[in-house]
């Protein structure tokens, strides 16, 4: 779908037990924070009174604008797929390869300190040449926020492709009408039946009750009475 056009604005979040669910979605503008803003105020309405802990999404500047307004308290994390493809989309066929590879340091890294120095690495080897490429993860704190949740979820929080997927039948279809959007509910109704649910389950409870994580790991509170 054009950046520009109408397409669709999906939203799937995830039950304390880990199940993925379809939230909401509506016909709009990828771009268009007013869109967005339509969409999370009427899950909001519909009973998401508590903020997500996380949101997951590639660069539609339009969603991260709407989430702020709405939901203030909600991090962000960038895509990596998209962010992948936004990068390699800014350097010759004959360089991506090996450009690929230097970003996947980034993201498998198994602690944030280790990513910080793949972007460093990364920037230090392209920047003279290809500059552009390396401004596109300028945005650390979004791309790198999955270091503050559970190891477990990693996977799950560095890509938003489990929508992409669903969509891919519909991606260059233009939705007007209400048959298609009962066409589109559909689809993603049956295709909910095969989703996965999330890893690290138990960990979920610790999340919503405002357990920090570094680095994936709990951060255990030593009382103060024990403290040396």
């Amino acid at each position: 779908m054009e950046d520009h056009g109408e397409c669709m604005l999906v939203l799937i979040g995830a039950t304390p037990e880990g199940k993925k669910e379809l939230i909401g979605f509506q016909v709009g503008v990828r771009e268009s924070a007013q869109g967005w803003r339509e969409l999370l105020i009427d899950v909001k309405q519909r009973g998401l009174q508590i903020a997500p802990e996380i949101a997951v999404g590639d660069g539609a500047l339009g969603f991260w604008k709407a989430l702020d307004e709405v939901f203030p308290g909600t991090r962000h994390q960038r895509c990596w797929v998209h962010k992948t493809v936004n990068v390699l989309d800014k350097v010759p066929l004959s360089v991506q390869a090996t450009m690929k590879k230097d970003l996947r340091e980034v993201y498998w890294a198994p602690n944030r300190a280790s990513a910080e120095a793949a972007i460093d690495v990364f920037a230090e080897k392209y920047r003279a040449k290809y500059g552009r490429a390396v401004e596109c993860l300028k945005d650390r704190d979004a791309l790198l926020a999955f270091y503050d949740f559970p190891a477990e979820h990693w996977d799950h929080l560095r890509t938003s492709n489990p929508i992409e997927s669903v969509f891919a039948t519909v991606r260059h279809r233009t939705v007007r009408t209400k048959g298609s959007l009962l066409m589109v509910f559909k689809l993603v109704i049956a295709a909910s039946k095969t989703w996965r649910r999330l890893k690290g389950t138990n960990q979920l409870p610790k999340v919503i009750a405002g357990v920090r994580f570094n680095d994936g790991i709990e951060v255990i509170q030593v009382p103060a009475n024990h403290a040396a």
